[in-house]
């Protein structure tokens, strides 16, 4: 089975890379910026908001590849300013509930957009 290249249409994106790939039961979704649908303008009010923004942009691109922030198994975050990680895991567990994948946060790295967080992550969904 060849794998599957997923872009939102109302998502902005680079068209250096696609928003997710489905390769059998995993969908690979790529880093996502907490950005307004349709537009390259952050969400306004630092980490939390952008944190929030981001997860709903993820939300949408799962609905896209018919699976949804239940099934995703892993994330990968990363902060621009690491003294913003309560902010970050309060909008984070806000979204994903008392029960999240693993995951990873790491501090002081350079996002595009001067974005204060960005997230990728890999979701589990049987085909069948």
């Amino acid at each position: 089975m060849k794998a599957r290249k997923v872009n939102v249409a109302d998502l902005a994106r680079l068209p250096a890379f696609c928003h997710a790939v489905v390769a059998g039961d995993y969908i690979f979704v790529s880093g996502t910026l907490g950005i307004k649908p349709g537009s390259f303008e952050l969400a306004e009010g630092g980490t939390g908001p952008e944190t929030a923004q981001t997860l709903r942009n993820i939300e949408t691109v799962l609905k896209e590849c018919e699976a949804s922030l239940d099934d995703v198994v892993k994330a990968n975050v990363f902060l621009t300013d690491m003294g913003t990680f309560t902010e970050m895991n309060e909008a984070y567990l806000e979204i994903m509930g008392t029960d999240p994948p693993a995951r990873i946060t790491v501090g002081r790295a350079e996002l595009a957009l001067g974005a204060a967080v960005e997230i990728d992550c890999v979701a589990y969904k049987p085909a069948h």
